[in-house]
C-alpha cells in the first residue's frame, strides 16, 4: 500500500476544504495508510480524528511562523510517505523537500509559480487540466481526478422555521458571498420572478451589499439570508431548485451536491457548469450576468413539475456515473499507487 501524507492549509469554510475532509475520511474508511496536516482548526481536526485520521495542526503562517516547516519536516522524517498531496498554494509552498513524490491538487486557475517543485498536478476539472498543460506542464504529469459529494439523504429543513410558505417555489443558492458567485445577479432576477422565494446560504464580504440590494429592489421579504450552513443536504431536501449564478466557477461542487440529492439545477455559463451541465438534459444554463434570462429559467422550471423531475433524474444519473464516492476514491488510490511506482 502507498503511504500517503496530505496537507491542507485552507480557510475554515470553502469547497476545497470541505472536499479535503470528505476525501480524507473516505480514504481512511477504504483502508488508506495516511497522515494529515491541517491549518489549525479545532472543528475540522475533531471531525477528522473522529473518522480515525491522525492529524497534526499547524499555523501555516508567514515569515514569522517558526513551527510549521520543522513540524512538517519531522512528520516526513518519521512517517516516510511515498506520496505527499498538498492542497492549493499555501501548503505546497511550505512543504519541505524530500524523497517522496510531491503531488498538488488544484481546484482553480492558480498561479503556477507556486507549484514548480511538484512532480505531478491534479486538476478537478478537465478545463483546469487544459489550463495546466497550456501553461507548460507535461501531459504525463497532469491528471484529472474529480470531486465527489455526500449523497446521504437528510430530513428537509422545516420551511416554517425560516418563515417560508410551504407552497412557494423555493430556490436555494449556496456559497461564499463574493462577487465571483454572482448572487447580485440572482437577487436582480428575483425582482423579475415574483412567485419565487430564495434561501441564500453563505457568508462573506458581500453580505451587506446583497442585503441592501434585496431591500432596494423590494425582494427582501422573499429572501432568507441563512449565513454559513453545514446542513446543505437538509436545505436541498426542502427546496425546489438549486441556482448557481456564478461569474467564475471552476467546478461547481454545489451542482454535484444538488444532483446527488435529486435537485434540479439552473446555472450560469461559467467554466465548471459548462463542463458539467448538458442544457435541457441534466440542467438549465443561462448566459453570464443575465438576470432576465435567469428569471425566465426560474419561472419555466418552477412552473413545470415534469421538467423538474426529468432534470433531477438526469442530474442524479450524471452524479452516480461520474462523481460517486466509490468511483472517485478508487481513482485516487489507483493514482497514488501509479505515481509512487
Amino acid at each position: 500500500m502507498t503511504r500517503l501524507f496530505q496537507a491542507m492549509a485552507g480557510a475554515v469554510h470553502g469547497g476545497a476544504e470541505a472536499f479535503f475532509t470528505r476525501l480524507a475520511l473516505a480514504l481512511q474508511e477504504a483502508g488508506q495508510e495516511q497522515k494529515l496536516a491541517i491549518r489549525t482548526d479545532p472543528a475540522r481536526g475533531q471531525t477528522l480524528r473522529e473518522g480515525g485520521c491522525e492529524v497534526a495542526e499547524f499555523r501555516f503562517g508567514g515569515f514569522f511562523d517558526w513551527r510549521t516547516r520543522p513540524g512538517l519536516r519531522r512528520i516526513l522524517r518519521e512517517w516516510e510517505p511515498k506520496v505527499v498531496l498538498t492542497w492549493m498554494s499555501r501548503a505546497t509552498k511550505v512543504m519541505p523537500k524530500g524523497s517522496y513524490v510531491h503531488v498538488a491538487r488544484l481546484g482553480g486557475y492558480y498561479d503556477l509559480k507556486y507549484y514548480r517543485r511538484c512532480n505531478h498536478l491534479i486538476g478537478n476539472t478537465q478545463d483546469i487540466v487544459r489550463h495546466l498543460t497550456v501553461n507548460g506542464w507535461p501531459k504525463a504529469r497532469v491528471h484529472y481526478l474529480p470531486n465527489f459529494v455526500d449523497d446521504t439523504p437528510a430530513e428537509p429543513v422545516d420551511r416554517e422555521s425560516l418563515e417560508t410558505p410551504d407552497d412557494a417555489p423555493l430556490l436555494l443558492a449556496l456559497g461564499r458571498l463574493h462577487p465571483n458567485k454572482g448572487f447580485d445577479v440572482l437577487i436582480e432576477a428575483m425582482a423579475l420572478a415574483p412567485r419565487a422565494w430564495l434561501w441564500l446560504a453563505g457568508a462573506g464580504p458581500e453580505e451587506a451589499n446583497l442585503k441592501a440590494q434585496a431591500q432596494r429592489l423590494g425582494v427582501d421579504n422573499r429572501i432568507r439570508f441563512l449565513g454559513w450552513r453545514d446542513d446543505a443536504p437538509a436545505l436541498m431536501a426542502a427546496a425546489d431548485a438549486l441556482v448557481c449564478p456564478s461569474r467564475h466557477e471552476p467546478l461547481g461542487n454545489v451542482i454535484l451536491e444538488a444532483w446527488a440529492h435529486g435537485l434540479p439545477v439552473i446555472a450560469a455559463e461559467a467554466q465548471g457548469p459548462l463542463e458539467l451541465v448538458r442544457p435541457n438534459v441534466n440542467g438549465l444554463l443561462v448566459p453570464l450576468e443575465d438576470a432576465a434570462s435567469l428569471a425566465r429559467a426560474i419561472h419555466d422550471l418552477t412552473s413545470d413539475m415534469t421538467s423538474r423531475l426529468e432534470l433531477s433524474e438526469a442530474g442524479y444519473d450524471t452524479f452516480a456515473r461520474r462523481f460517486g464516492r466509490g468511483a472517485v476514491v478508487a481513482a485516487y488510490r489507483d493514482f497514488f499507487d501509479r505515481v509512487a511506482r
